[in-house]
């Protein structure tokens, strides 16, 4: 996998583009089941700048948040299938229930989360405006999630 590095090994490639005044997009997730909305979001957080970093939970990180049937597809598949995304410069794991010490350490320009994220507290919000950037809350589609993907699996006859 080209795409997927460890933060100490991407820090140093983040500083160089940076003093390029490339801009620095960041997002994060499970990306289980990878789908259509999934694509949709990641093409629109492309656009909001030169270099888009995905922060990937670990299977750890998953069963935290989603219960321990989750994530279907491994960590090593799930960077394997984003690392082939033509819109995905970059992707570090994280094993922690949410990404703060990555966005802490990358301090991007523009940090991208889902509109369901409208009044929530966007991890790293904080972090990412006091270093002059911005939050940006992408609309995802409606009826495409991975769960919903799921419970349509379980229920074909």
């Amino acid at each position: 996998m080209k795409k997927l590095f460890s933060l100490n090994k991407l820090l140093p490639i983040i500083e160089r583009e940076k003093k390029r005044k490339k801009k620095i997009v960041f997002t994060n997730g499970c990306f289980d089941l990878l789908h259509i909305g999934h694509i949709r979001y990641l093409k629109k957080a492309k656009t909001l700048g030169d270099i888009l970093i995905l922060g990937l939970n670990t299977d750890s990180s998953v069963q935290k948040l989603k219960g321990n049937s989750r994530p279907i597809l491994p960590e090593k598949e799930r960077a394997e299938i984003l690392d082939a995304l033509e819109m995905i410069d970059y992707i570090v794991f994280f094993k922690e229930e949410t990404p703060f010490n990555l966005i802490s350490k990358i301090k991007p320009d523009i940090l991208v989360k889902g509109a369901d994220y409208k009044g929530k507290e966007v991890v790293g919000r904080d972090v990412v405006e006091e270093n002059g950037g911005k939050v940006v809350l992408i609309q995802f589609e409606k009826g495409k999630s991975t769960s919903q993907l799921i419970n349509k699996i379980r229920n074909i006859k």
